[in-house]
């Protein structure tokens, strides 16, 4: 498979591909707007960078207990339910005078609920996509989420001019509700990927057997650190200025946006392998920039120039497919994602500590040193092969 074209008349995936991308807008505008909310309320850069990122770092327990349900729960009923949980939740959190305390609450709930997600979702489009198709059908969800990103930064930095921090994030509980809706009609039926029991036991089990492979190890590490870490400099946009906030999101989701593009559809199979660090490393050198405290736009184009490093986790993720196993397909997928997120939240913490006490722009220069320093070991340590480059007839039918 290797057009656009025939990844949309595979059956069922524009259904998938459309519930995906509603999904992350709904994210994108609740999650500004929230964020928002509580930098309003408290004046601060941590809780502000929390509440945007603080169900990510929950991922890291759901992870680790609730992740052998992402092969063990019907996908269809799965991704609506998990929709409709966003929905409730999000106009919880949009309750007038609701406190602070109960607004991390809902979103530690959030997050739990999240950490399946991934598996369940990406399981699912192994299954629906034909032999060799992943990597193309991947890339193409990740395009809609930089696409879905930049709409919905720029739509959720224009609803809180115009309406209001909470007024955004009903907006985005509705998205979730549309999102519940298309999963529900859209899908077909489908019975769970593996038979069995769901529980915190077979989940370590799993974890365990994944990371007993340091090949695998490697290959979770640079999809987890050094791009969580530049995660955690854009969860200071909105402490670093409040009012282009949105604008700035925007630019990293345009970039992203490019980078997937560009990887995804037209680069050659044979630089994969030898571009996927030196793309991490783009990813972080550019927000070295904000050490000189740009003009806007400065930190326009350097976040934008940025965030085409985000395609480097395409070619990991092709690297990773053909080192798991075709049963753990799921939960390989789930524990990438559910790490991946854990990381971004857990840096969105330290970037929030460091810039409450320092400076937004000190804070983002300090975590993209730390990132270039994570993927210059990487790459020093890798050895001359830089790993295996699997062509995409190494792709199994059910891979993470």
């Amino acid at each position: 498979m290797r057009s656009y074209r025939e990844l949309f008349r595979t059956p069922e995936f524009t259904p998938l591909f459309l519930t995906c991308s509603v999904q992350v807008a709904a994210q994108t505008v609740a999650g500004l707007g929230l964020a928002t909310l509580v930098f309003r309320r408290t004046g601060s850069p941590l809780l502000s960078s929390l509440a945007l990122f603080g169900p990510s770092l929950v991922q890291l327990l759901g992870a680790a207990t609730l992740l052998s349900a992402a092969d063990r729960l019907p996908p269809r009923a799965a991704l609506a339910g998990m929709a409709f949980f966003f929905a409730v939740g999000g106009a919880a959190t949009a309750v007038p005078g609701l406190p602070v305390g109960a607004v991390f609450a809902i979103l530690f709930a959030q997050g739990l609920v999240g950490s399946v997600a991934g598996g369940v979702r990406y399981g699912l489009l192994g299954e629906i996509l034909p032999r060799g198709g992943y990597l193309l059908g991947r890339s193409v969800m990740n395009m809609a989420v930089g696409a879905c990103q930049i709409a919905g930064f720029a739509a959720g930095g224009l609803l809180v001019s115009l309406l209001s921090p909470g007024g955004t994030v009903l907006t985005g509980a509705a998205l979730h509700l549309a999102a519940a809706l298309l999963a529900r009609t859209g899908l077909s039926r489908r019975a769970p990927r593996a038979t069995g029991r769901a529980s915190a036991a077979e989940t370590w089990r799993t974890n365990r057997r994944l990371w007993s492979s340091r090949a695998r190890r490697r290959v979770y590490v640079a999809l987890w650190v050094p791009n969580g870490l530049i995660v955690g400099c854009e969860s200071l946009f909105v402490p670093y200025d409040p009012e282009r906030a949105g604008l700035l999101f925007a630019c990293g989701a345009l970039g992203m946006l490019a980078g997937d593009t560009i990887v995804g559809r037209f680069l050659p199979g044979g630089l994969r392998g030898r571009l996927a660090a030196p793309l991490q490393a783009l990813l972080a050198a550019p927000f070295l920039l904000f050490a000189l405290d740009p003009a806007l736009p400065w930190a326009l184009a350097a976040v934008t120039v940025s965030a085409v490093g985000y395609g480097a986790s395409l070619l990991y993720q092709e690297r990773l497919l053909a080192l798991v196993p075709d049963e753990l397909s799921g939960h390989a997928l789930g524990l990438h994602t559910s790490g991946m997120l854990a990381l971004q939240g857990l840096s969105a913490v330290l970037a929030g500590a460091v810039g409450q006490y320092a400076s937004p722009r000190t804070a983002m220069v300090a975590l993209a040193v730390a990132s270039l320093a994570v993927t210059l070991t990487l790459a020093l340590t890798q050895g001359p092969s830089n790993g295996p480059r699997p062509s995409p007839r190494t792709v199994r039918r059910r891979t993470a």
